[in-house]
């Protein structure tokens, strides 16, 4: 049953109609559990996806590298004791070409067709809002529905997903008497370093990527309950010899008649193209066995490597995985912009060293219409950050972003001219201003495996 909304440790407002909002407890972990399943399952309320309740479940009753219970919030009827909404905050560390800066991840967010467009989901998202700015994070990123999330702050400013896709004719084959060189095994708590420093090395390649710690890769590898929305399959690489070479997790079952790979890693000296095969060898053969197991033989067709926009496997297997998966994006929310600058400003001094800008003074004036930075540079250092308004008109200045189209340039996700070619209220003055922005906010590929 809910926890007495009456605790006044756990009420966050009244309001009104019946309605209170209040923080969870993990009294409340069966409840909101059926509720997330219900509200988030594609098939329906008749049909709840039981894995958003099993990760639901986990959030409120297992130990989570971030996440409290209280970081969940709620809508209660008083009446009934029913929730009617509820989102959480998962909070984190992604790095900016390696300068770490925290993030709050919003999740979970949902209401009941009856209840909706009362403006609860804008009240749970101003007291989100509130903690994630309590504990120093400096931007929020959510995964969701497309628009939705743009009607509280937020963008769609940085790459999320995206791979490569083959089919049977694209799986290798041993030669006849070949045995198998490179053995696929389940991972043991000895692995757990020799992982978490494989993806260390990896997340190098990419602007944004998240940090984890021991305690995370902990979670990840043994937490998580079997059916977990979130949980993935982890698999260690081995040579003939029994050295750990990589490895890769995959999904616990088929996703559209075909298994997924989300991580695949190999140890810096050893061939992409010679331990591939046996990868997809393994994810075609554990795919077919999810179909059998879950009733559906005959409907799995394709294996997939879900590895964002450029990845080491791609150049090695690129006759193998014939289909292209466009990356959707995350939507991410920049409440203080001159700050989370002044926080990467030794990233954005160190592209200036190495562009025709080196040693550069000069002033750049952003304006987004309604609001502005100045950037003031001398002799390559970054001077001066602070707040513009646009004056005289809310078009003057050196370069021009509508909307939140800024943060799309910030986080890499698209350049200058892309976002000119797609609004064009996007603009720059003159060769300066236009050298200066693409000097310090080149495009650049980023890959999040945010903690959920």
């Amino acid at each position: 049953m809910p926890t007495n909304p009456a605790n006044p440790s756990l009420v966050l407002r009244q309001l009104g109609d019946g309605l209170i909002l209040r923080r969870a407890t993990p009294a409340d972990a069966e409840a909101l559990a059926g509720f997330n399943a219900r509200v988030h399952s594609d098939e329906g309320p008749q049909q709840p996806n039981l894995r958003v309740g099993a990760w639901t479940r986990d959030l409120l009753e297992k130990p989570h590298p971030t996440l409290r219970p209280a970081d969940f919030t709620i809508v209660e009827d008083a009446a009934s004791g029913a929730i009617v909404s509820s989102m959480n905050l998962i909070s984190q560390t992604w790095t900016y070409a390696g300068v770490p800066f925290g993030v709050g991840r919003p999740e979970l967010v949902g209401t009941l067709p009856e209840y909706r467009n009362r403006g609860l989901v804008r009240l749970q998202f101003e007291i989100i809002h509130q903690w994630s700015a309590a504990r120093g994070e400096k931007a929020q990123a959510i995964t969701g529905i497309p628009y939705y999330y743009r009607q509280y702050g937020y963008e769609m400013g940085v790459s999320l997903g995206g791979g490569r896709m083959g089919y049977l004719p694209h799986v290798p084959r041993l030669k006849e008497g070949q045995q198998e060189p490179y053995k696929i095994r389940p991972p043991v708590e000895a692995d757990l370093v020799f992982i978490q420093r494989l993806y260390q090395d990896a997340s190098r390649r990419y602007l944004v990527d998240c940090l984890r710690d021991e305690v995370s890769w902990r979670y990840e590898l043994f937490g998580k309950s079997e059916d977990n929305l979130n949980r993935l399959v982890f698999r260690l690489i081995e040579g003939e010899d029994g050295e750990r070479v990589g490895f890769l997790a995959h999904l616990p079952s088929n996703w559209m008649n075909s298994l997924v790979a989300r991580l695949y890693e190999l140890k810096p000296g050893v061939s992409w193209s010679l331990v591939s095969p046996s990868v997809i060898r393994y994810l075609y053969a554990t795919g077919k066995a999810y179909a059998v197991r879950d009733g559906k033989e005959g409907q799995f067709g394709a294996f997939g490597f879900s590895l964002g926009e450029e990845h080491p496997a791609y150049a090695a297997l690129h006759d193998s995985l014939p289909r292209l998966r466009k990356p959707y994006a995350w939507y991410v929310r920049i409440a203080d912009l001159p700050d989370f600058l002044h926080h990467i400003a030794p990233v954005l001094e160190a592209r200036l060293s190495v562009s025709s800008f080196s040693g550069h003074s000069g002033a750049l004036r952003i304006t987004f219409y309604h609001s502005g930075l100045l950037l003031v540079i001398e002799k390559g250092r970054l001077d001066k950050i602070t707040p513009w308004e646009p004056t005289p008109l809310g078009h003057s200045g050196d370069v021009a972003f509508p909307n939140l189209t800024f943060l799309q340039l910030l986080f890499g996700y698209r350049s200058l001219e892309e976002l000119n070619y797609s609004f064009a209220d996007c603009w720059w003055e003159n060769d300066e201003s236009f050298g200066l922005v693409n000097a310090l906010f080149p495009k650049q590929v980023s890959h999040i495996w945010g903690l959920s």
